[in-house]
């Protein structure tokens, strides 16, 4: 179905201007400039930005999620005026606005694919914020990372997702160590994001033939400094009630609902883009959940008279793909009958054969009556694909082979660009102020060059260890509070509980294992050798303790048995004092726990570990990694930055014992001698050695910034 482009840009601008203009006349005239920064989440990665939202009501920030648009509309008006009247404070506002005018007028790096318009990355989660909940985990939190490297770039980007009234699940542990999911429903109306109007300034909306009926989708905007991020939502009351579900969840388990999403995702994400009048200079598929997006421009070339080959070839030509993962679950397959129902209208009213929607979404495109799967139909009709490390490149080139009959893997058009993290969001602000001091605050514009980190040499120890030791005892303060309500809520005995109050000691080695609860990624093995796991735990000379968070899919029964198991394993000697399970791992816990880790465990099933970023912001905060070798790791382990596994067994309960073995023997041989040998200071310098090699090596190569350079340049251009 072809659009016409509307004669005025409706991209939510006017409705940003409109309610940052409302919520400053809540304020304070000195205050004013709250309202722009609290509908703009630049803030969350400059200098002072939570800090000075913090400070109006610190109690209030911490129940609103930190969510500056709640905050300061349920501020008390007496604290506004008090806030007013403090010199200090009004300047620490003044400093932090021209900050944020400051980056966003900085002019942006010649990068990009030439031509008009923005790349439009659409995606199915994005986790950019705590108080977001549009994340499940790893694809969601690199989005989000994506977005800000995006605006720091200055990199013409605009993302395209869904809303999710409900979110991800939570998560609840029993007495018997059973997971339990529960959602909550989020007032976007009073989160930093914005109904787009169209132009009788009514919502702006779109429909969709699903299921038999049309389904109307509005669209919110929330901004990331420079990036806009556009959402669509099916709950509106003219919709029927089983349409305005489609949006609710994320990763919903119904596949007709999922199915529904997709189509929402990709093919409604594309109109709402021309109903806008944004006319992207390139698709990013971030995953093939919006991979349906390509039959929305596919149509209108074949109603015009363009041969399906021709037709194709265009589309293709302005649409690159990331695969994210090998993992089966992630590159979903649906049987015909299963998408007929929902997006059988769909195809017609679009004029799409079926020949050509089902030839293009099967593993063989000769056969046109079979399943439909988003990643060959991603990958068909993307002029250039990428894996998100060298080894899962690799290993995509291996597994989509059969896409292109004929061809050897050498030659299937699947490159690589490595996942980076956004060390603004992940470095805690205790290092980034060590590095303002022996760096100077340039270093923040340079995160990208090597010669920068290698200044990090000269860093004296005390002052490395300082940062590390604080870092680490905020950490043990967060475990011991979480503990505490943890164990409360599963109903454990009493005097388990006023044990959660003493749990873990702020001097000793600190190891964090926090991933989704996925079979692959190998939860289980840290009782796979439950013997040597307790001989660490009982060694007093070098204690150890261990943080473990993470969440099993709902319909993962393997997963959460694993769980179960891990949490079974409390009662044994020393477990309790020595290990905490955090519950409910999400992005407001994620940031205390891979910044106060000493070291961090990565155990995955090779080569199923498509990349793994945690460890790279573990290793912006000076922790260290041991880890299987596979994903990133492959290409950052040297036997200077961390530790590494070299995981070959072919059968899996082999290599369970062996890899579990391997990785205490690490631990208890390499890692605690290292960490526990003091010089007469009582600063283990040769560890410190270590961080600063890992610090200096990791940073830069495994940055947002050098991740979009790198796509700018191999992948857009």
């Amino acid at each position: 179905m072809a659009l016409t482009r509307p004669p005025r840009l409706h991209d939510g601008s006017r409705d940003l201007e409109r309610a940052v203009a409302e919520l400053r006349e809540r304020l304070p005239e000195p205050l004013a400039a709250l309202a722009r920064l609290a509908f703009n989440y630049r803030w969350t990665w400059l200098p002072d930005g939570a800090t000075v939202f913090s400070h109006v009501d610190p109690a209030l920030w911490g129940r609103s999620g930190g969510n500056p648009r709640w905050l300061l509309e349920a501020a008390a008006p007496r604290r506004l005026r008090e806030l007013a009247g403090d010199p200090g404070y009004v300047k620490r506002v003044a400093e932090l606005a021209a900050r944020f005018d400051e980056e966003l007028a900085r002019p942006p790096a010649a990068l990009g694919p030439a031509g008009e318009g923005p790349i439009a990355y659409f995606c199915s989660e994005f986790g950019a914020h705590g108080s977001l909940p549009l994340y499940g985990g790893g694809l969601g939190v690199l989005a989000g990372d994506f977005l800000k490297g995006a605006s720091d770039l200055g990199l013409p980007v605009v993302g395209v997702g869904l809303l999710y009234r409900e979110g991800y699940f939570h998560q609840r542990l029993d007495a018997e160590g059973w997971q339990h999911e529960y959602w909550t429903r989020a007032d976007f109306e009073r989160l930093p994001a914005v109904l787009v109007s169209d132009e009788a300034d009514q919502p702006l909306q779109i429909e969709l033939p699903l299921r038999g009926r049309g389904v109307k989708i509005q669209v919110w905007r929330i901004d990331f400094g420079r990036v806009p991020l556009y959402l669509l939502d099916t709950d509106r009351p003219d919709n029927h009630p089983i349409d305005r579900w489609i949006t609710a969840r994320l990763y919903i388990g119904d596949r007709h609902t999922r199915l529904a999403q997709y189509a929402v995702l990709g093919v409604g994400g594309t109109r709402a883009l021309a109903r806008m009048g944004i006319e992207p200079r390139l698709f990013h598929l971030n995953e093939g959940h919006a991979a349906l997006s390509a039959f929305e421009r596919l149509a209108p070339l074949l109603a015009a008279g363009s041969s399906a080959e021709e037709a194709l070839a265009r589309v293709a030509a302005q649409t690159v793909f990331t695969t994210h993962t090998p993992v089966a679950a992630g590159n979903e397959w649906y049987e015909r009958r299963e998408v007929e129902p929902v997006l059988d209208g769909l195809r017609e009213s679009l004029g799409i054969p079926p020949e050509i929607f089902y030839g293009l979404g099967g593993l063989d495109s000769r056969e046109t009556d079979g399943s439909l799967s988003i990643t060959p139909l991603a990958l068909r009709t993307s002029r250039l694909s990428n894996g998100v490390s060298r080894r899962h490149g690799e290993v995509a080139r291996e597994m989509w082979q059969g896409v292109w009959p004929g061809r050897a893997a050498s030659y299937i058009p699947i490159t690589h660009v490595t996942n980076g993290v956004h060390t603004a969001t992940w470095m805690a602000e205790p290092m980034k102020a060590l590095l303002d001091s022996h760096l100077g605050p340039s270093w923040r514009a340079k995160l990208a060059d090597p010669a920068l980190w290698e200044r990090i040499a000269a860093i004296p120890d005390e002052a490395l260890w300082a940062v590390r030791n604080a870092l680490r005892a905020q950490l043990v303060a967060f475990a011991r509070e979480r503990s505490v309500f943890d164990r409360l809520g599963r109903g454990e005995p009493p005097e388990y509980i006023e044990a959660a109050a003493r749990v873990f000691d702020p001097d000793i080695l600190t190891i964090g294992f926090a991933r989704r609860v996925a079979t692959y990624k190998r939860l289980h093995l840290l009782t796979r050798r439950l013997d040597l796991g307790l001989r660490l735990l009982a060694d007093t000379v070098r204690p150890v303790q261990l943080i473990i968070a993470g969440k099993a899919h709902p319909q993962d029964l393997e997963a959460k048995q694993t769980l179960q198991a891990l949490l079974r394993a409390r009662r044994a000697p020393n477990v309790g004092a020595h290990i905490v399970f955090v519950e409910d791992y999400d992005l407001r816990v994620a940031p205390c726990i891979v910044a106060g880790v000493d070291l961090w465990l990565n155990l995955p099933r090779p080569p199923l570990e498509a990349c793994g970023t945690s460890g790279m912001k573990v290793a912006l905060n000076g922790g260290l990694n041991l880890s299987v070798v596979d994903g990133w790791w492959a290409e950052a382990h040297d036997g200077e930055s961390g530790w590494s596994i070299a995981s070959t067994d072919a059968d899996p309960g082999v290599q369970d014992d062996r890899d579990a073995a391997a990785a205490f023997d690490l631990i208890e041989h390499q890692v605690l001698p290292l960490f526990y040998a003091r010089g007469a200071d009582g600063i283990p310098h040769a560890w410190l050695a270590r961080v600063k090699t890992s610090l200096a090596r990791l940073a830069p190569r495994f940055s947002a910034e050098r991740m979009l350079r790198e796509y700018a340049e191999r992948v857009y251009a």
